[in-house]
């Protein structure tokens, strides 16, 4: 990159935050997509508001590409920058603006780590519901670009539920303000929501307000074994159409559970074919009613065993069974290819079947889990991209992953984004129209094209 170009972001955010050298750019070559890589020409770490729309007005007028960048969890290539390009990197404004109690809201930079707001918020007992895997690293910013779901999406749904106001940095270094504290507000068109899962294609989030809600008085968490992974689909569905919402109903098939025993030894057993997560809340009474109907429908489906928490520490025991599925598949292989293919609830088991299918007919491993209780399942291919036949099989067995999800009225993604790695597949999904429109709104906001370039499209 042009040095008096690097000299001139020195100038906006100071040396010491402006990075250029190969040393420092190596890691942010990557984020935790696999075979996915590509060094910025620079890094900037801006400190406030003013710095980023400085940053974007001075990128704008030199037809400088921009990427923005939270922690790089991002699982699609969304946050990788371009050698030509300036990423910008969001992890110092990191603090939390302001706590409204009185409007149930929270206002925060957009380099806030989530689960920082979860515990400043329910120390004040009030819950932010939204709690992506990844949320001990990611940031607010990231989650709401990308939309971030969770566990707990079941029940309170994703981050662009929450989301009740943005300051924007539009690719000219002008300001966007959409939204705000007031519950109501149908004034125009709902850029807010637009700008959600917009994939830092849009603009760059400068800061956040979110909703929250009180805090749950109780919660039940239990752990379900079935020997017959269908039954354990089957029961998904069938607790959901009891009208019983757990905030969590998690699913995990044999190749994840021995993963996660091998790792973290919390006790599962190695004999079954599947496990769920079940976690329900709210008032005292209304959690037994619902765990007791929970039990029954599980044992109408021929669980081999039910465990319920005797109280919080056991409770933290069994919710990190499915919360270091991740990481357990992940030491398995070299490389570990995480996709979230999601299904209406009603085709979860045909659909865990074919993934286990095509997993044979391809002679790949594949584990899979996932929020079943909104039809997000994470097929997870352990592979190594050094062995160029293994790679070529798991990305045609995807490809019929997707297809399938597809025809079962499903998605390519219900929380990971296209980015780079699903641009291919959007076209099936939305079509030739949906495509136009996407890039007429994209032309709208960045007309000269240099916000996170390659994406999405």
């Amino acid at each position: 990159m042009d040095v008096s170009f690097i000299s001139e972001l020195k100038s906006i955010v100071g040396e010491e935050h402006t990075l250029a050298d190969k040393e420092s750019l190596a890691c942010y070559g990557y984020d935790s997509t696999p075979e996915y890589e590509s060094r910025p020409g620079a890094v900037v770490l801006p400190a406030n508001e003013e710095e980023i729309c400085r940053i974007m007005a001075r990128c704008h007028a030199a037809g400088v590409p921009v990427t923005p960048r939270g922690s790089g969890t991002n699982l699609s290539g969304g946050s990788l920058g371009r050698p030509e390009g300036v990423v910008v990197q969001t992890s110092r404004l990191n603090s939390i603006v302001e706590i409204d109690e009185e409007n149930l809201t929270a206002t925060v930079q957009p380099g806030v780590v989530t689960s920082a707001l979860h515990r400043a918020v329910e120390a004040k007992g009030l819950f932010y519901p939204p709690d992506p895997g990844s949320m001990n690293i990611s940031t607010i910013g990231g989650n709401v670009a990308e939309n971030a779901g969770g566990l707990r999406g079941l029940k309170y749904g994703v981050t662009a539920d929450y989301v009740m106001g943005l300051h924007t940095a539009l690719p000219d270094g002008s300001l966007l303000r959409t939204g705000g504290k007031a519950v109501k507000d149908v004034a125009g068109y709902n850029l807010n929501q637009l700008l959600v899962s917009s994939e830092g294609t849009l603009g760059l989030f400068t800061e956040v307000t979110v909703k929250l809600i009180p805090k749950p008085q109780a919660k039940k968490t239990m752990l379900v074994h079935f020997p017959v992974l269908e039954n354990a689909a089957l029961a998904v569905s069938h607790i959901v159409a009891a009208r019983v919402i757990p905030a969590t109903l998690e699913f995990m098939d044999r190749v994840t559970v021995k993963c996660i025993e091998d790792y973290a030894k919390v006790g599962l057993p190695l004999d079954v074919e599947a496990v769920l997560l079940i976690e329900v809340d709210g008032h005292p009474a209304q959690v037994e009613e619902d765990a007791v109907a929970v039990r029954r429908i599980c044992a109408e489906h021929h669980c081999s065993s039910f465990q319920t928490a005797a109280d919080a520490d056991e409770a933290l025991k069994l919710a990190t069974a499915r919360r270091v599925a991740l990481s357990s598949l992940a030491r398995v292989k070299p490389t570990t290819i995480l996709e979230d293919a999601t299904v209406p609830r009603s085709c979860i088991a045909p659909m865990v079947k074919f993934i286990q299918d095509t997993a044979r007919k391809y002679n790949l491993t594949i584990g899979t889990f996932g929020h079943a209780g909104d039809g997000n399942l994470h097929p997870t291919c352990l592979t190594d991209e050094r062995d160029k036949d293994e790679i070529a099989r798991a990305h045609k067995a995807f490809e019929e992953i997707f297809d399938t999800a597809l025809a079962m009225g499903g998605t390519i993604t219900g929380e990971h984004g296209v980015g780079l790695s699903k641009k291919k597949y959007l076209p099936r999904l939305v079509g030739e129209s949906g495509i136009r429109v996407m890039q007429g709104i994209k032309q709208a906001f960045d007309p000269t094209g240099i916000l996170n370039p390659g994406k999405v499209f």
